[in-house]
């Protein structure tokens, strides 16, 4: 969070199985959609908060499966971890607050005596979660049991039903909605309390999202009967609150447009780069504009058309250079050149090219240094470049007419380095 050194223009505040990721999208169109519109427009003054049921093990394997984006700030377990930045740098104060009339041994003690209850795996049970698995018929039965049992013993904890099996047993001080809450409180202390939050969810786990006033929410088309009942007996007059009429990620973005959030038009929405014109030029949008073409192109999506490429030379210094990960440097134009040779290369081979966190740092009065990570998908092979660019503004008073690309570094992140150096084009 201080990254922002004033309050976010947006915080967004996501579940994230089928509700930022669509398990039944198998190119994940709706997540490429998001990750392009939040990179280009928002990255650089909002938010990004992922709110998951699943344990940081899970969390961490949908990462690798999925082309997610890096979250400012990651809550785990059912809203019992907050986790910041990329390190996922756990929040001590929120531990503290969930020790406080939590007895674990207890809870597991007296939940085995349960036989309709069926314990998960050790990944999900975290020191304030304990989770099973519960026949969807037994569950509202076991759950009253549940409470009483608990309530007669003076424990005071948090029993939630979600996804029509789950069954997570947390201290009553802890779930997505107080986790929520405990970060608004923190950043209001802070004097960065979010200009407006969205909060976007498809579960029970994720009614307490709702709850939370002043936010915007948004329950993705997909959303399942239990939340669609909450909604119905407690929040059916709240006009701030929508079912979408579309899946997952792309759902999240319709909401954006409805209660005028800001920009909700994706890159990936633009067929044609050279007749686009935004109202606020931006760094982001240049980043994301360039690799979305980059795939494009080899997709053969494109006409194979000398235009395109003098458009992206014209938006380059004559004299940039371009650093390949293999420590090559060449002519960023001659680099470009070289593109016409890999034209349709991955037509019909998936190819999928994303960036991530690009966050900017003015190094001039019209010279900005722009770091990001760039990511290809193609198949089961997935890499990975750091890739560090320097960008001025056409006009030294204005970044209205656009940018310049003057230099681009690129080096392999962790173990992405293919054998072949000559698969890795841009």
């Amino acid at each position: 969070m201080d990254r922002l050194k004033s309050p976010a223009r947006l915080m967004i505040v996501s579940d994230l199985d089928y509700t930022m990721v669509d398990h039944h999208d198998s190119e994940n169109l709706s997540l490429l959609r998001f990750n392009a519109l939040w990179e280009s427009n928002y990255r650089h003054d909002s938010l990004l908060v992922f709110s998951t049921g699943r344990s940081p093990t899970l969390y961490k394997q949908l990462r690798k499966e999925k082309p997610m984006l890096t979250p400012d700030i990651t809550i785990t377990s059912v809203g019992t971890e907050i986790t910041y930045g990329n390190s996922l740098v756990p929040d001590d104060g929120w531990v503290e607050i969930l020790n406080q009339k939590w007895n674990r041994n207890l809870v597991i003690e007296e939940s085995s005596k349960f036989p309709e209850l069926t314990l998960q795996s050790e990944t999900e049970q975290r020191p304030h979660k304990i989770s099973f698995y519960v026949e969807k018929a037994k569950a509202q039965a076991v759950t009253k049991a549940l409470k009483e049992c608990f309530e007669k013993l003076g424990l005071d904890v948090k029993i939630i039903y979600s996804g029509g099996m789950d069954l997570d047993i947390l201290p009553q001080g802890a779930g997505k909605g107080q986790a929520l809450a405990y970060l608004l409180k923190k950043l209001k202390s802070e004097g960065k309390l979010p200009n407006n939050t969205l909060v976007c969810g498809d579960s029970g786990n994720d009614a307490e999202l709702f709850s939370i006033p002043e936010v915007y929410g948004v329950m993705v088309s997909n959303a399942q009967e239990e939340l669609l009942q909450w909604h119905a007996e407690n929040a059916k007059n709240n006009p701030k609150i929508i079912h979408a009429t579309e899946r997952c990620a792309s759902g999240i973005i319709q909401a954006i447009g409805h209660f005028s959030l800001g920009p909700n038009t994706s890159p990936r929405d633009v067929t044609d780069f050279l007749d686009c014109k935004l109202e606020n030029v931006n760094y982001g949008h240049e980043v994301v504009k360039f690799y979305l073409f980059f795939e494009r192109w080899r997709r053969a999506e494109v006409e194979n058309s000398e235009l395109y490429l003098a458009s992206l030379k014209a938006a380059c210094d004559p004299s940039a250079s371009f650093v390949h990960p293999s420590g090559v440097e060449q002519s960023l134009c001659d680099t470009i050149n070289a593109m016409r040779s890999c034209y349709g290369d991955k037509q019909g081979k998936q190819l999928r090219v994303w960036v991530d966190r690009v966050v900017p740092v003015q190094i001039s009065s019209h010279t900005w240094l722009v770091k990001f990570n760039k990511w290809e998908l193609c198949g089961e092979d997935r890499r990975c470049c750091m890739t560090t660019a320097i960008l001025s503004s056409k006009d030294a008073t204005s970044i209205a007419d656009g940018f310049t690309w003057m230099h681009v570094h690129q080096t392999w992140f962790d173990e992405s380095e293919p054998k072949d150096h000559s698969t890795w084009l841009f």
